[in-house]
C-alpha cells in the first residue's frame, strides 16, 4: 500500500471506501454475538485456546497444510515433512501472537521479524530480517509479482509509521491493510503467509474488537478457499478502490466465520458435547 501523496490518515480514508462500513457493522455484530454468549463469561479461557488451535488449522490450510481437526489435536511431530513443519509453524505462531501485543504498537517490525523467527524455527542467516537482494522467497502458493528488497524495505518502512501513529481507522481496516502488504510483499525468504495472518491476529486482538482472541480470521480465510482469498488479494494489489473495498470486505466476512465457529464451541460446550 502506497501512501505517496496520501492523506494524513490513509488507513482512516479507506474505512470511508463504499460498502467498507457495512463491512465493518456486520462483522462488528458477529463479533458482538460470541461475546455475548453465556458460556463466555465462564469458560472464555477453553474457547480463547480452541480458537488459537483452529486459527492454527485454518492459516496452516491456506499455507498447504489442509489437515483435519482430529489430525492436528492428535499429532504430536511436526517435523516430519514440509506439511508437518507448515502446520507447526502455524502452531507456534498462534501461541505466539498473544505475547507480541504490547510490542506492536511501538516497534511493529521488530513483531513481524519475531513471528519469522518463531515460523522458521531454525537459526540460518536469512531468518528473523527482511530479504535481502538476490534472495528468493519460498511462497508458492502466491504467485504475484515479487517486489524488490528496496522496495519491501521501504513499504515496511511506511507500514511501521501507519501503526505507530495510530488513527481513526476501523480495526478492520488496518488488520486487512497489514494482512495485504504483507502478502503482497513477502518480506521475508519464507512463511510469509502464516505471518500475515498471525499479524492480522495480532492486531484484531490489539485493537480492542477481539481482546480474548476468540474470533478466529484463519478459520474464516480457510472456509472462503484459496480461490477467493487469492482473487481478493489480487483486488488489494489492485491499489484500486474497488479493490481494496473487496479485499477489506473479504477479510470482514473471514472474521465473521471465526466468530460464528466460537459461537458453535460455545454451543457445543454448554450442551456438555465437547
Amino acid at each position: 500500500m502506497s501512501t505517496t501523496g496520501a492523506s494524513a490518515d490513509p488507513l482512516a480514508a479507506l474505512g470511508s471506501l463504499p460498502g467498507v462500513a457495512d463491512s465493518v457493522e456486520t462483522m462488528r455484530k458477529a463479533v458482538d454475538r460470541v461475546y455475548g454468549h453465556r458460556v463466555m463469561r465462564r469458560r472464555s479461557t477453553e474457547i480463547t485456546s480452541e480458537a488459537a488451535l483452529r486459527g492454527a488449522r485454518g492459516s496452516a490450510a491456506l499455507s498447504g497444510a489442509d489437515w483435519a481437526l482430529e489430525e492436528v489435536r492428535r499429532r504430536t511431530d511436526f517435523s516430519a515433512d514440509d506439511e508437518s513443519r507448515v502446520m507447526g509453524a502455524a502452531l507456534r505462531l498462534s501461541a505466539e501472537a498473544g505475547q507480541l501485543l504490547s510490542i506492536w504498537r511501538q516497534s511493529p517490525l521488530r513483531v513481524l521479524a519475531r513471528l519469522h523467527l518463531v515460523a522458521a524455527a531454525i537459526g540460518d542467516d536469512e531468518v528473523g530480517r527482511p530479504r535481502q537482494a538476490g534472495e528468493a522467497v519460498d511462497e508458492p502458493l502466491i504467485e504475484l509479482p515479487l517486489p524488490t528488497a528496496a522496495e519491501v524495505a521501504g513499504r515496511l518502512e511506511g507500514l511501521s509509521e501507519l501503526i505507530i501513529a495510530g488513527g481513526s481507522a476501523p480495526a478492520l481496516v488496518t488488520a486487512s491493510v497489514v494482512h495485504g502488504e504483507l502478502l503482497a510483499l513477502r518480506p521475508f525468504t519464507s512463511h510469509n503467509g502464516l505471518v500475515a495472518r498471525a499479524a492480522e491476529r495480532i492486531v484484531l486482538i490489539g485493537s480492542g474488537l477481539d481482546p480474548k482472541s476468540v474470533c478466529p480470521a484463519e478459520v474464516g480465510h480457510a472456509e472462503l478457499g484459496r480461490a477467493a482469498y487469492l482473487a481478493a488479494l489480487d483486488g488489494y494489489v489492485s491499489g484500486t478502490p474497488g479493490g481494496m473495498a473487496a479485499w477489506i470486505a473479504h477479510c470482514g466476512r473471514a472474521v465473521e466465520l471465526g466468530a460464528r465457529e466460537s459461537t458453535a464451541v460455545c454451543e457445543a460446550l454448554q450442551r456438555g458435547a465437547a
